[in-house]
């Protein structure tokens, strides 16, 4: 746990999130947070961001990995 200090930035009132924190959750400059309140608490969470399909790509390792899936047994009129 840390601790951070309210301080008055212009009309309201913002803390500084510790570098530590920001590189832990890989939020930038500039990034959207969502804040909320639950059970009197402030929550703060990185916004999920799709990824263009190009960035998908970067990632990707040129490994492909098939694994079979077993549905069940048919409940009706599938083909097998």
């Amino acid at each position: 746990m840390q601790e951070v200090a309210l301080r008055k930035w212009g009309n309201s009132q913002g803390i500084r999130i510790p570098s530590n924190v920001l590189k832990k959750l890989d939020i930038h400059t500039n990034d959207i947070i969502e804040l909320y309140v639950e059970n009197d608490t402030i929550v703060l969470r990185k916004r999920f961001q799709h990824r263009s399909f190009e960035e998908r790509l970067k990632e990707y390792d040129n490994k492909i990995s098939v694994t079979d899936f077993d549905w069940g047994e048919p409940v009706g009129k599938e083909l097998i």
